[in-house]
């Protein structure tokens, strides 16, 4: 009888929380600490539909350009809005536990993570045709932040079923 209930508590622990829809205004913030004093952290700009971010998550591949997730979901990145350019040019806000969808012509691009503290960079290539998944692992200290660029594995494909999509460019 102890042997199951441990099972049961250490499978309970394995469960992913909800993720939480958006806020009224179409943005969408993560939230840290119990209510009533909540730490947010914001888009500035709302976040694709519903039906957007389910079609994400099928990790259907475009016939003409390369597809490459973002994703941010560790335990140690609780907070700051991270933006993400491609090239010099596209962007996109991240914040903890979301992913950005990148549809981008085929070829080398350059990723580039600014938040207030500093800046990381990455580069990505790819066929038409192909995904990519890439994490902006980041940890936050009270003596400060600091993010990095990996390459991602399969692991990283269920943390993007978990999160919140907060941004699809191209």
């Amino acid at each position: 009888m102890i042997a199951l209930g441990s099972g049961t508590l250490l499978l309970a622990a394995c469960v992913s929380k909800p993720v939480r829809p958006a806020d009224a205004d179409g943005t969408w913030c993560h939230r840290v600490g119990k209510a009533p004093r909540y730490k947010l952290t914001c888009t500035s700009a709302p976040v694709p539909p519903p039906t957007v971010e389910a079609d994400a998550k099928r990790f259907a591949a475009s016939a003409e350009r390369v597809t490459v997730y973002v994703v941010r979901k560790r335990w140690a990145d609780a907070a700051n809005v991270v933006k993400l350019t491609v090239d010099g040019g596209a962007q996109a806000e991240t914040v903890p536990e979301s992913f950005v969808r990148l549809r981008l012509p085929p070829g080398e691009h350059v990723l580039r993570a600014n938040w207030s503290e500093g800046e990381t960079r990455t580069m990505v290539r790819g066929a038409a045709g192909e995904i990519r998944i890439v994490e902006l692992v980041g940890s936050v200290w009270a003596w400060g932040s600091t993010y990095e660029f990996m390459p991602g594995d399969e692991a990283s494909r269920d943390r993007v079923l978990r999160v919140r999509m907060v941004a699809d460019v191209g």
